[in-house]
């Protein structure tokens, strides 16, 4: 089997993380350096309102290995994600992962995902809900959501996952393209649900990870969007018409 962990992307999208930028860069740093390989991609758009754009350009002026996307024409989360995927593709990268600024995701993870890419598998899914995982310091209303949207999926879409809302994952470059060309419903945080289920026939590995939300607040428009996208993906498995990739 060929390695491609040297061949490697991350796709980080940035909204207003100015504070905790710089213990952001100095984690990455570290798996960049102890791996010999990586490149990242910082993903911004007009959402954030502080200091990310400058500080995510000062470090690609200094460090080759960053690379920042500014995309004004995003028009939600789920953009800046697949905007980033395709740049890490359109790189050439032959293992690409995803995950959050702001600290709720522990870089110190990545090699696990890479490793897991490397055993046979097409993508590499975060969990905190199988054994090795957890929440940690998550508000209350936060970890009812994401338990509960994995309830869900699982009860009517019939999702195998133990956590369908983790937005820590990594897939090959094969499924990414796959990705790309789909049609994706979601315009907020059930984007990754929404990818789960389409990739529900792949060959899947769950990740254990530590997640930190770093805050309850999920607006109500995201909520009606989770609604709304999981109401479609019903009536498409009931009538025999659920897509996959």
């Amino acid at each position: 089997m060929q390695l491609f962990e040297n061949n490697w992307g991350l796709v980080v999208p940035m909204a207003n993380e100015a504070s905790d930028f710089a213990p952001l860069l100095a984690a990455v740093t570290v798996v960049l350096d102890k791996l010999q390989s990586g490149t990242v991609y910082f993903i911004v758009d007009k959402v954030s309102k502080d200091a990310t754009l400058q500080l995510c350009q000062a470090t690609s002026a200094t460090d080759p290995r960053f690379i920042t996307i500014w995309a004004p024409e995003n028009r939600n989360i789920a953009d800046a994600y697949l905007r980033g995927l395709r740049e890490a593709w359109q790189h050439g990268h032959q293992l690409i992962i995803e995950m959050d600024g702001g600290m709720s995701h522990d870089p110190r993870a990545i090699p696990m995902f890479l490793r897991v890419l490397n055993e046979g598998n097409e993508c590499a899914l975060g969990s905190r809900y199988i054994n090795g995982g957890s929440n940690v310091d998550s508000p209350f209303k936060r970890r009812f959501i994401s338990k509960a949207g994995t309830i869900l999926a699982r009860l009517l879409l019939g999702a195998k996952l133990k956590d369908m809302t983790s937005g820590y994952q990594g897939y090959h470059a094969e499924i990414v393209e796959k990705l790309l060309q789909a049609e994706i419903f979601s315009t907020a945080h059930f984007y990754q649900t929404e990818l789960r289920y389409l990739l529900r026939n792949r060959r899947i590995m769950e990740v254990p990870i530590h997640y930190r939300a770093p805050s309850p607040r999920v607006s109500q428009q995201a909520i009606a969007n989770s609604l709304k996208v999981l109401a479609i993906y019903l009536f498409k498995r009931l009538t025999f018409a659920a897509p996959e990739i």
